[in-house]
């Protein structure tokens, strides 16, 4: 792996661990053995770092899904598996949702970051929404996208509460409080 690549392979585990605002790039020099400058010829200001991990994030998100809906399987075995991803960070070091992480700090983002975040989560509705569509032929539109805002946000809300817990076993339980509601169904 090159040093572009090994700086954004630890300013990612850092934003999902400790969120953007306390990324460093002397600390992400520490972590792939460089010196700050180094970080800085690949990146010059956060803000690029930071727009091109979200855009990443998002592009091998938008591959993976594209690749689970292509797959023809069960719409709740496909969901389950959109919902794996999420558990999978939790697993990983009580990690979070890169962007959903980088969401919440929202407003104290550039606006290059900001526009990507927002990228990732109209990826996911739309991803959700056609999801959605395959398990009802004919739903679609606003009542597609809804519903998607409503399975996103449970979903990235559940890993939020359970990293707060240190536990994925609560992301499990919210989830099946979700199914047995009936948000899944």
């Amino acid at each position: 792996m090159d040093t572009r690549e090994q700086i954004l392979a630890a300013a990612r585990k850092m934003v999902q661990a400790r969120g953007y605002n306390a990324l460093s790039f002397r600390d992400i020099a520490a972590s792939v053995g460089v010196k700050s400058a180094s970080v800085h010829y690949h990146f010059p200001t956060k803000g690029d770092l930071g727009a091109e991990l979200a855009r990443r994030y998002t592009a091998d998100g938008v591959a993976y899904l594209d690749e689970l809906l292509a797959s023809g399987g069960d719409w709740r075995a496909i969901l389950r598996r959109y919902t794996g991803i999420f558990r999978a960070a939790l697993v990983d070091g009580n990690r979070m949702c890169l962007c959903g992480i980088m969401s919440a700090e929202h407003e104290d983002l550039p606006p290059e970051v900001r526009q990507e975040v927002d990228a990732f989560t109209e990826a996911n509705l739309a991803w959700l929404a056609r999801l959605l569509e395959t398990r009802r032929p004919g739903t679609g539109g606003a009542e597609a996208q809804q519903r998607a805002m409503a399975i996103f946000a449970a979903v990235e809300g559940a890993q939020l509460v359970a990293r707060g817990r240190g536990d994925p076993a609560v992301f499990d339980a919210i989830l099946a409080g979700y199914e047995a509601a009936g948000l899944f169904s």
